[in-house]
């Protein structure tokens, strides 16, 4: 299979965007976001400023208050060439503005809410295929998602499971996300919210799949639909099941608590890196190989 050639920008959620949106989930002493932040790796990323983004805001209750916040974020860093589609529902997708404006565009960044939003008003769309032709064909091409829009990118993905019940078996749904990145499940908010035991569980269900649970503030970039490089100021959690030696997910009852043996559990912050397919912890990320 040939490699993508655009990269993909997962982000866990309350990135720094030099605002207080998010009621205090910023912690203000961290490092000078618009120097160092994930915001400006994006623009890096897509190849500056002057480069057009469009922040698609469909999984948000709220989009016109987060459109209206990405923009400013990204004025803030001198990228001003930013477009919002708050596409609402599949008769929106099919609007050809939204197509011919996806088309056009250097990168676009899906902002967070319900994943779920995603999937089911873009799964088998015009905009599906064409961001997924464009990530794999053109080098310079650049998806990006937090929190929702981040756990929509993987092709198995998380759609509900409270943390606190998460160790019980049938609590975590899973269903098929966006596909952009093979054999991962991504999950946001990671530290916060206390996920790893819904990050396990997904993981015990699937264990071909390598679970990536992003930190606030903190995100991976994917490049060649492998090497991970870590981004931001807190950490990765990546759990590996391919060792898993038991699991009595398949033997007990909905409900029950599951047990598992083996899981690997590697922790990464800004620099490490991570191959997936070779499930190779990195302390520092490799550059990635240009085709």
């Amino acid at each position: 299979m040939e490699k993508q050639k655009g990269k993909l920008i997962s982000i866990g959620g309350a990135e720094d965007k030099g605002t207080d949106l998010e009621h205090g989930f910023v912690q203000r002493n961290r490092l000078n976001f618009f120097e160092l932040g994930i915001l400006k790796r994006i623009v890096n990323e897509v190849g500056g400023t002057q480069k057009r983004i469009e922040v698609i805001t469909t999984a948000s209750s709220i989009p016109d208050e987060v459109g209206e916040n990405y923009l400013d974020a990204f004025g803030k860093i001198g990228c001003n060439n930013i477009g919002v589609l708050s596409i609402r529902n599949r008769q929106e997708a099919a609007n050809q503005e939204y197509i011919d404006r996806i088309k056009a565009c250097d990168g676009v960044m899906f902002s967070g809410g319900d994943q779920l939003r995603l999937t089911s008003i873009f799964g088998g769309t015009e905009i599906y295929q064409i961001l997924h032709d464009r990530l794999n064909n053109e080098a310079s091409f650049i998806i990006a998602g937090t929190s929702a829009g981040a756990m929509a990118m993987s092709n198995t993905m998380i759609y509900q499971g409270k943390s606190d019940l998460a160790h019980l078996k049938g609590e975590v749904k899973i269903t098929t996300g966006l596909a952009f990145v093979a054999n991962v499940i991504i999950d946001s908010h990671f530290d916060k919210r206390g996920r790893f035991n819904r990050l396990a569980q997904a993981v015990a269900s699937n264990p071909q799949c390598t679970g990536i649970g992003l930190g606030e503030d903190t995100g991976v970039v994917i490049t060649n639909d492998n090497q991970l490089e870590v981004v931001g100021s807190g950490a990765v959690v990546i759990v590996d099941g391919k060792d898993i030696q038991h699991s009595n997910i398949t033997d007990i009852s909905e409900g029950a608590p599951i047990s598992i043996e083996g899981l690997k559990v590697n922790i990464l912050v800004k620099g490490n890196g991570y191959l997936l397919k070779e499930r190779l912890f990195q302390q520092v990320a490799a550059s990635p190989v240009v085709n």
